[in-house]
């Protein structure tokens, strides 16, 4: 089985609709895709009704990534299998949808005043049918050639600390793993090492999560060393946490393919065994 457990549409800050990732899904050969947009479960009914139509099997697993605040960092939680159309999850996503239009809001009026011009409304429309996120802001930065790249709009403008920086308001972990846990899904830890924390502060992240609900953590995603890759073995096995595995895809480049190099190493319990 090839699984991808973690990827985004365009109603988050992917770059595909949701037709089109399930039939890059099958380009891949894929056998299972999680859809895990940025606090919405938006894209999932038009992924439903596309894979309807496909001739190649392919089971969609309902997901979601939600944004957390814990100790100033940015952690997010994926929740798999997840009862998508959960009316207590509807509200409660509302509540992270409103906190995110607030936060571009900000942006766009400290864009403005450090003299990016139409940064907010170039954002809006870039985002579409999504959600304003700050990748949209550089993107719109260099379509209109105020910046001269994508990581310059975060060094300058976007990043922590920097001119249009708006510290968001996120929910906490534990709130992130009972919402997740009460839509019948499993809470997981996305991309543990991208957090730039030290081993004492990673392993403290493992252990609240944990303590919190969590039941799995990405154990293989891009960008891991051979010896990170081990480290995340050695989590998972010393805190008890299934193993998850995923792309965080976007759109397609180079660096980060849907489906690709993301076979779990022995040693682990693949999360998919409590659904299957």
């Amino acid at each position: 089985m090839k699984r991808d457990l973690h990827s985004h549409t365009f109603y988050s800050d992917g770059s595909l609709s949701p037709q089109e990732l399930v039939m890059r899904a099958h380009m891949q050969q894929l056998d299972e895709l999680a859809i895990t947009d940025h606090d919405s479960v938006m894209g999932l009914a038009e992924a439903f009704v596309q894979q309807r139509g496909e001739t190649r099997a392919l089971s969609i697993i309902p997901g979601i990534e939600l944004s957390t605040a814990w100790h100033g960092f940015d952690i997010h939680i994926v929740g798999l299998n997840i009862r998508w159309q959960d009316a207590q999850l509807a509200e409660r996503l509302h509540i992270q949808q409103q906190a995110r239009t607030s936060r571009a809001e900000r942006i766009g009026d400290k864009l403005a005043k450090a003299g990016m011009v139409n940064a907010y409304e170039d954002a809006v429309k870039l985002a579409g049918k999504g959600q304003v996120t700050r990748a949209h802001f550089a993107r719109a930065l260099v379509n209109s050639s105020q910046v001269a790249s994508f990581d310059t709009a975060f060094r300058k403008y976007l990043g922590k600390g920097k001119r249009a920086h708006v510290t968001p308001k996120w929910i906490s972990i534990a709130q992130a793993v009972t919402w997740i846990n009460d839509a019948g899904g499993i809470a997981v830890l996305a991309h543990p090492g991208r957090y730039d924390l030290s081993a004492k502060w990673l392993r403290r992240l493992l252990v609240e999560f944990k303590q919190a609900g969590g039941r799995a953590m990405e154990v293989i995603y891009p960008g891991l060393s051979p010896a990170l890759k081990q480290q995340m073995v050695a989590y998972a096995t010393e805190y008890e946490l299934l193993a998850s595995t995923g792309s965080d895809f976007h759109s397609p480049g180079r660096w980060c393919e849907l489906g690709r190099h993301l076979a779990l190493p022995d040693g682990v319990i693949p999360v998919w065994q409590v659904w299957q």
